[in-house]
């Protein structure tokens, strides 16, 4: 009942006439709750008519046109959203403080007088400050090219010096009074609590660069400064910090990470959202992602269809739900509603198409069907692969890359490829997930099983053995790792690791597991012994396939072992799972790899190459869209 008032005062309410801040502020609040109750049409034309003359009001505008063509991809989307962005920037600029250069230069020997700044001009910092990082990364997948890549950095650092002006402005600023106060500080712990998240989680190599220009991370102080943000409630940007949280401790910390997210704080912090908003797409689908992280996939796909069922609006938030209805039913080892989603998904969605092409191959090749037109299915699909690839800033997108291996490697090896589901499913952490239900666990060991006695009795006449043997030897530990059969788990990493000379294209198999076996270790507290594998999965290996993703996880680990207090031995090319003190780098074959380049941060150095492929933007496409939103 409380809700249907809500929104009848909604409806109720017309457009003023006039506009100061506070009430721009309220105009906008009102259409973010819209917005959040599925009403997207009524939250943009609430913001249309003042968009050019208030900045809240151009930070609503542009930020809905934003969302849509993040969720859509299509490039009249995305031209639309790119100049809508640009003339709120306009606005804010027009709000904003001048200084003149005798005031620039006087900032750096002494800290401005912040109480001189009137509220608009200290609102119209955050709000551009906002626009801007939106229109950052818009940049980034708006033309194919390095230069593009480079001005969205710029961008960001732009960015990054507006948001410590507003950290400054909230820290020396007399307030008059709370509610002055509430809104923007909302706004820079939105902001503040962002940008230290996602800089912190970046691997070692790329932080140091980005520190050296000007830019730090602190994870705790991030997560500290959005928690604070989410509870400064009513305030605009409460619910915008609540979803950071959500998308983070949800999704980030699964696919790019350890799966060390905060379930409990999550469940908390969704319980309060619900209550404001019980039908928004947005927080049910969080609903259901952490019904799934629990490992209850009924819970899940109920959750997932009544997201879908919530709104038909925009469209584009069902693919967020078809993507992990795909999952829980892979997980579930259900190949054919598995394959339902993929094949929706590749129909539907801008997002990877070469991505979802494989995925929909994958899980028919788990099938036991031997028919011809079965085959035929999986042959067309496969052929289509290399053709859906896409660039992103002139380079390849490394999930796709690899897709397009595993293609090649199929019609190379004579249509056939070993496990591909579980395969995928390891790669996107699925097992995170799997290992918290032994009843999802019993059948894919058994799979696995299978798969193995199936090659040892076609073994000598299989010339890449090491490669199905290796990814069969680091599934099964997975799963040993799952029931607790710690020893056994350890035996399969390490014999996976030991197929590292005679590998010859899934080279990714050896420091994945090499990760692994440091993660075990970590957590049979046999630390001193899983630093050395974890730097040399990091140092000693690379162009191998989704080596980023990779090197995300190892920084979360290593973060973590300092943390604990190891300090572990120094980096050293001779203490790893196999004996390397006479190992040179294996003879790569690339009869099956693309020749174009992939994407990188900063040229490699000699001693360790992080970072070849570049999962921060693969994941904000296809995994981590509700992030970008969010953001």
């Amino acid at each position: 009942m409380e809700q249907e008032v809500f929104e009848d005062a909604l409806e109720a309410q017309s457009v003023s006439s006039e506009m100061d801040l506070a009430m721009a502020i309220e105009e906008t609040t009102l259409a973010l709750n819209l917005f959040l109750n599925n009403r997207f049409s009524e939250a943009k034309e609430r913001m249309k008519p003042w968009a050019d003359k208030s900045m809240y009001h151009a930070l609503g505008y542009g930020t809905i046109m934003y969302m849509q063509a993040t969720l859509t991809f299509d490039v009249a989307d995305i031209q639309a959203a790119v100049y809508r962005l640009k003339k709120s920037l306009e606005v804010c600029q027009r709000f904003r403080r001048r200084n003149g250069v005798m005031t620039s230069l006087s900032k750096i020997v002494r800290q401005p007088n912040y109480n001189l700044y009137t509220e608009e001009e200290i609102h119209a910092e955050l709000c551009y400050a906002e626009c801007l990082l939106e229109r950052a990364l818009l940049t980034f997948i708006q033309d194919e090219n390095l230069i593009s890549f480079v001005k969205g950095g710029l961008k960001i650092r732009s960015c990054n010096l507006s948001y410590k002006e507003c950290l400054q402005i909230l820290s020396h600023k007399d307030w008059k009074s709370s509610k002055e106060r509430v809104h923007f500080e909302s706004g820079v712990s939105l902001g503040v609590g962002s940008f230290n998240l996602m800089i912190s989680r970046l691997p070692s190599k790329v932080l140091r660069l980005l520190e050296f220009v000007g830019f730090s991370g602190n994870k705790e102080y991030g997560l500290s400064e959005l928690e604070k943000g989410a509870l400064i409630y009513p305030s605009l940007r409460s619910p915008l910090c609540s979803m950071v949280l959500l998308s983070y401790h949800t999704i980030a910390t699964y696919v790019l990470g350890t799966a060390d997210g905060d379930i409990e704080l999550s469940e908390r912090i969704l319980e309060t959202c619900l209550k404001d908003y019980p039908k928004g797409v947005i927080f049910l689908f969080f609903s259901g992602r952490i019904a799934e992280i629990k490992g209850d996939m009924a819970e899940a796909v109920q959750k997932f269809e009544e997201s879908i069922e919530s709104q038909q609006e925009w469209k584009q938030f069902h693919h967020l739900c078809y993507w992990e209805l795909m999952w829980c039913h892979s997980y579930s080892c259900d190949w054919l509603l598995a394959i339902k989603f993929a094949e929706k998904l590749k129909h539907e969605s801008r997002w990877s198409k070469a991505t979802y092409a494989y995925q929909q191959a994958a899980f028919l090749l788990m099938l036991d069907n031997s028919s011809p037109e079965h085959l035929q299915r999986i042959n067309t699909i496969l052929l289509e692969v290399p053709q859906l690839k896409q660039r992103v800033a002139g380079k390849s997108i490394p999930v796709e890359k690899f897709a397009v291996r595993k293609a090649r490697k199929y019609a190379m090896q004579g249509n056939r490829l070993v496990l591909p589901a579980l395969e995928l499913i390891y790669i996107w952490n699925g097992f995170t997930i799997i290992n918290r239900n032994p009843h999802l666990l019993e059948p894919i060991i058994k799979i696995v099983e299978l798969a193995i006695i199936d090659l040892e009795t076609w073994k000598d006449k299989n010339e890449n053995y090491a490669d199905d043997y290796g990814l069969c030897m680091l599934l099964k530990g997975m799963c040993l790792k799952g029931l607790k059969c710690l020893t056994q788990a350890e035996h399969c990493f390490m014999e996976a690791a030991s197929c590292e000379k005679r590998i010859r294209y899934d080279h990714y198999i050896v420091p994945y597991s090499l990760v692994e076996l440091g993660l075990l270790f970590m957590r049979q507290d046999r630390c001193e012994e899983a630093k050395p594998l974890l730097e040399s999965a990091r140092c000693d290996y690379k162009h191998y396939s989704l080596e980023s993703r990779l090197h995300f996880r190892i920084h979360s680990v290593l973060t973590e072992l300092q943390k604990r207090g190891s300090a572990g031995p120094d980096i050293s090319t001779n203490v790893t799972a196999v004996d390397s003190s006479s190992r040179t780098s294996p003879q790569r074959d690339n009869s099956i790899d693309d020749n174009d380049e992939e994407m990188m941060f900063f040229e490699p150095s000699a001693q360790c190459v992080p970072d070849a492929d570049s999962d921060v933007i693969v994941d904000g496409v296809i995994q981590q869209k509700v992030v970008v939103a969010a953001l």
